[in-house]
């Protein structure tokens, strides 16, 4: 049994990429997912400075990192800012936004470098980069 194959699966809002696995290739390679969304995404920072994220580690507003209610933790997302063309990196360390109508809530270093804390939100596309590792805590 060869070939490719591609399943789109939308999930809640999330689009995942299914790409070339089949049951003869098991066991030599591993599903190739790719992901994107777009949406709203917000920031946060001051407020939350030094406070107890949902993965555990204390908030940095200074560290490019995101709230997401669906990646796991220590998922790396590119995030673009689709009123300018600026993008970041940032990695998931926390869950949220809990504001209705937002996909991402930004640390404040994120949104500088999106040029967005002035506006507090922007439309954003969302791209894996680089998933969670199979240990990491994916507990919300």
């Amino acid at each position: 049994m060869s070939g490719i194959g591609v399943t789109l699966v939308s999930l809640m809002g999330l689009m995942l990429i299914y790409d070339g696995y089949c049951l003869a290739d098991r066991a030599a390679s591993s599903p190739n997912f790719t992901f994107m969304q777009r949406g709203v995404a917000s920031w946060y920072g001051r407020e939350e400075q030094h406070k107890l994220t949902a993965s555990g580690e204390r908030f940095n507003r200074h560290k490019l990192t995101a709230a997401s209610r669906h990646l796991p933790f220590n998922t790396v997302v590119r995030v673009t800012n689709e009123n300018n063309g600026r993008s970041v990196q940032v990695r998931i360390n926390d869950r949220g936004p809990y504001a209705k109508g937002r996909v991402l809530d930004l640390s404040e270093a994120a949104a500088d470098s999106l040029d967005m804390k002035k506006s507090g939100t922007a439309p954003v596309k969302i791209e894996l980069v680089e998933p969670a590792s199979a240990e990491a805590d994916t507990a919300p």
